[in-house]
């Protein structure tokens, strides 16, 4: 029960990944906000947590400052407190197209979508977190924060500044009791990467059972990672004993970055 009594908000919550932080989160004591845009996966989400009262679904698209908002507060009036903040929500969203050929819209989504979100997300939790003199954030950033993939320009893009966020924000509270740290999982295959993979694997020239191939060839230890394995990085940052952890990119991708 490594985070009894903690309230933690994870974004994009109801489903792969967050979902995944969500329900570790839960096993080891901690009360859970989750947000989603669709309050129907939400409620299926709490029903199959049976978490009881230790978890809320609050509907919200990140991609709106005042979702983004409502979420953190919804969890102080709920709870009291925030003491975890797990920026998940984000996505590629079936990017493929070389940046030529990309359109201003898609760029400025994306962004909004991965970047600016968490930067929203982050600046509403300090502003408790601060005051509390307490507080854990986890940005849920990617592989493609390390290194480049062609046609995913502005999800790379914003996945690296989600790292440099991540270092500049820590400097900054590192003397308040609170850390800033940084996940890059490689490739796990999540409910969102079945619908959007095919598309980007076109745009690759591959079929999508082709992508994950190659994506997992990369990798040291062949195969994709596990929703699981980045829940587990998760527990242990947001957990007490990671107090001098902050500033840092932990990579769950199987060895495929080369740092």
């Amino acid at each position: 029960m490594q985070l009894a009594g903690k309230v933690a908000v994870v974004t994009g919550g109801t489903e792969g990944i967050g979902r995944g932080i969500a329900d570790a989160f839960l096993a080891e004591g901690a009360s859970v906000v989750l947000n989603g845009r669709s309050a129907e996966k939400g409620e299926k989400a709490l029903a199959e947590m049976g978490a009881g009262d230790r978890a809320v679904f609050v509907a919200g698209d990140v991609k709106e400052r005042q979702d983004v908002e409502q979420v953190v507060e919804a969890a102080v009036e709920r709870f009291g407190h925030i003491d975890i903040l797990v920026n998940n929500a984000g996505g590629a969203d079936g990017l493929g197209a070389p940046v030529w050929e990309m359109s201003d819209e898609v760029w400025d989504d994306t962004v909004r979508w991965n970047l600016t979100s968490t930067f929203w997300a982050t600046r509403a939790a300090l502003r408790h977190m601060v005051a509390q003199r307490s507080g854990r954030i986890i940005n849920i950033s990617s592989i493609e924060g390390k290194h480049g993939k062609p046609i995913l320009a502005p999800y790379v893009a914003a996945k690296h500044a989600i790292n440099g966020f991540t270092k500049s924000v820590a400097r900054e509270v590192g003397t308040l009791g609170i850390t800033v740290n940084s996940i890059c999982p490689g490739l796990v295959i999540t409910e969102i990467v079945k619908r959007n993979g095919p598309k980007t694997a076109e745009g690759m020239g591959l079929t999508f059972d082709g992508m994950v191939e190659l994506f997992a060839s990369e990798s040291s230890i062949k195969r994709p990672n596990t929703v699981e394995e980045v829940a587990a990085v998760a527990v242990l940052l947001a957990s007490d004993v990671a107090a001098g952890i902050t500033g840092s990119i932990y990579s769950v991708d199987g060895g495929t970055a080369a740092y």
